[in-house]
């Protein structure tokens, strides 16, 4: 009876160490995450007069919001050949790897081992064989300190981090295509309003020309209908210009020439007539935290950074690493699996850092002072989203006002080029004021369609900021390959 109470202590004295190796393998050195409050006002400066039908803009899937169907399939066109979008999607299979590869370290490796030695007998100095054949666990680290786990988990936040700069980078290319067609469509208005003062001028010039042959206009009448005239000539080769450069720019975020049957509706085109775009609501700030993914991934970069400090803490406990293999050993290779052949090794290694120069105690601090960046960076992209949906909401509120001034201010200098002239031809007013009346009205109806642009891109920069642009439909496509990660 005393014989086993003594085997029995002696075995639960043995099992302790591992027990308590166990317990610790449940710990963690990685700090609670605490996220910032945002650095923001809790409502925006302008009020939300969307109305009562608006939505959300990241519940509006971008085929619903650019009714365009030219615009829509501009966008389809770039989401499958934009080269940027495909580094953004190959970026995150990249870090689905890399976090496939910290996930592998948490399992033993096992490899097939098979040798042959040939040395001498150190008793008979004769020469003698050994072939062995068998499995080996290599140098395995358990992962009693959590360091592992950290370094998973930090690998598990990149991904995801990824993953959300794909959604921003998809944001980003539906909103920039539309304003791309829409200063396509603005480019064609303002040649054809060049082409038609040109020809305008041209013609005054023409008869400037022929009164100043029958005596009835001076010289200066006829050289500053010149100047006007030369003047258009130049703007419109100033804006042939800016319309080529502003389609190169849509073919690359295209990646491919523009079609040539989209090509051909460009001429008729009008802003006033693009196909309107669903009204939108604000929301809160606080919203932006789930709604654009930019937040989320700086998030998410927070996360990592936030579990590199645990792994910086664990590497100052000691680190377990076992080696092990089972096989059969003979002298001779026709004995290797023979009766009495098979042997098993075990080989645990526990390494204590007792001395490296301060490089733990420096990768702690790095660690620390990368949370540190993280969480201004965090902050940073806060703000920067609530700035843009505020001068979004800024736009909105004016635009409308400055455009329908706009309108009756082209209007306006019609009637006041009518009226000149006709006082002109008459004999009551001198040609100056037919030239300046013409010069007004030019650049009125430049201002008016360069507002009425403006206006509909601060449409889609609003449904950018609010993060419009990745539909539900393919945030739940995505959402499998996240699982499988997790």
């Amino acid at each position: 009876m005393h014989s086993k109470q003594s085997l029995r202590t002696k075995g639960l004295r043995a099992i302790s160490p591992l027990v308590t190796a166990l317990i610790l393998g449940g710990c963690s050195f990685i700090p609670t995450l605490e996220r910032p409050e945002p650095p923001v006002a809790a409502a925006y400066p302008l009020a939300d007069t969307a109305g009562p039908q608006a939505r959300a803009a990241a519940d509006i899937d971008w085929k619903d919001y650019f009714t365009d169907p030219r615009l829509q399939r501009l966008v389809g066109i770039a989401l499958g050949n934009n080269r940027d979008l495909r580094l953004a999607l190959l970026n995150v299979e990249q870090a689905r790897a890399q976090f496939q590869i910290r996930s592998a370290d948490e399992y033993p490796t096992v490899a097939g081992v098979a040798s042959a030695t040939r040395q001498p007998n150190p008793v008979t100095g004769q020469y003698g064989n050994q072939f062995q054949v068998g499995l080996g666990l290599t140098s395995w680290e358990i992962d009693f300190f959590g360091r592992i786990a950290a370094l998973k988990e930090q690998a598990l936040a990149q991904y995801l981090a990824t993953a959300e700069a794909r959604k921003a980078a998809q944001i980003t290319l539906v909103s920039a295509v539309a304003s791309g067609w829409l200063s396509l469509m603005a480019d064609e208005e303002l040649l054809d309003i060049s082409r038609r003062t040109l020809a305008t001028r041209e013609e005054s010039v023409r008869l400037t020309r022929l009164r100043l042959e029958n005596g009835v206009s001076s010289e200066l009448d006829n050289r500053q209908a010149q100047s006007l005239a030369e003047a258009a000539r130049a703007t419109y080769a100033q804006q042939q210009r800016q319309r080529m450069l502003d389609e190169n720019a849509l073919v690359l975020l295209l990646g491919q020439a523009l079609p040539e049957d989209i090509r051909a509706t460009l001429p008729s085109s009008r802003l006033d007539q693009a196909a309107p775009m669903q009204p939108l609501t604000a929301g809160l700030p606080s919203e932006l935290l789930v709604r654009r993914p930019d937040i989320r991934q700086a998030e998410q970069q927070l996360i990592g950074a936030n579990a590199n400090i645990g792994a910086a803490r664990a590497a100052f406990f000691p680190r377990i690493a076992l080696t092990a293999s089972i096989g059969t050993v003979s002298d001779e290779l026709s004995g290797l699996f023979k009766g009495g052949s098979w042997a098993f090794s075990l080989a645990p290694q526990l390494a204590v850092p007792l001395f490296d120069a301060g490089r733990n105690q420096a990768g702690l601090e790095a660690a620390q002072v990368g949370r540190e960046m993280a969480v201004a960076q965090y902050e940073k992209t806060i703000q920067t989203a609530f700035r843009e949906v505020a001068d979004a909401l800024a736009g909105r509120a004016t635009l409308t006002e400055q455009l329908q001034a706009q309108r009756a201010q082209t209007a306006a200098d019609a009637k006041r080029l009518e009226l000149s002239d006709l006082r002109y031809r008459n004999g009551v007013s001198s040609y100056l004021d037919v030239l300046d009346a013409q010069r007004s009205l030019y650049a009125t109806q430049q201002a008016l369609v360069l507002t009425r642009l403006q206006q509909l891109n601060n449409q889609v920069v609003l449904y950018k900021a609010l993060g419009g642009g990745w539909s539900e439909g393919q945030l739940a496509a995505a959402a499998p390959a996240r699982a499988g990660a997790q």
